[in-house]
């Protein structure tokens, strides 16, 4: 969903809103959403975005049917994603810098990994950084549980960006774990030194 800038007024500090899509109502909160609320209620890490509440637009239940209302999940503000940042030409992603922000990545994934969550959409727009050099993984609308002792339990493989998608999953498996999102961090890695995708595909 989109995704704006606004400021908590009581604690006095700045907050990034996420809208919920709620297109097909009648179905009720989307599932992407429930389970990404679910997953971060669950972890707690200095390199995974910090989900703070979740609110609405409107008084009391009466005025959100009638005038169709929306939720936002309320996060911690950051400045920048890393696709931004890339494009922007105004970081010098050097070595130094490149290892500080792949260090912070894996920390937050290796979390994730250690309570059974795959990630499955790591890409440069879901890496999130301030201006004190932070970096946080962002976006767990693709994420799910998984269990590590069942390796014949099948998965969908139509996860991932293309262009940050492990050969396994393009070929159609369906039987995976941690591996697949520790391929996308080695796509960002790359990145970070060509300042362009590593395996960049063509429009069809």
């Amino acid at each position: 969903g989109q995704v704006y800038k606004a400021k908590d007024v009581h604690a006095n500090e700045l907050v990034a809103l996420k809208k919920v899509r709620l297109e097909n109502e009648k179905e009720g909160f989307p599932i992407t959403a429930v389970r990404e609320i679910k997953i971060l209620r669950q972890l707690n890490h200095k390199n995974i975005v910090n989900l703070r509440e979740i609110v609405t637009d409107k008084q009391d239940a009466v005025d959100f049917r009638k005038e169709k209302g929306s939720f936002y999940l309320v996060f911690e503000y950051m400045d920048h994603d890393l696709m931004g940042l890339l494009e922007s030409g105004m970081v010098d992603f050097n070595e130094l810098n490149n290892a500080c922000i792949m260090k912070q990545l894996l920390d937050g994934l290796n979390y994730c990994h250690k309570k059974n969550f795959l990630h499955r959409d790591i890409k440069c727009s879901n890496i999130l950084m301030n201006n004190r050099g932070e970096v946080k993984l962002a976006d767990f609308g693709l994420a799910r549980l998984y269990n590590a002792e069942d390796r014949q339990r099948p998965y969908t493989n139509k996860v991932i960006t293309l262009w940050y998608r492990p050969p396994e999953l393009l070929l159609g498996e369906e039987r995976y774990g941690p591996a697949i999102d520790i391929w996308s961090c080695g796509c960002i890695l790359g990145e970070l030194f060509l300042k362009k995708p590593l395996f960049q595909a063509n429009a069809a």
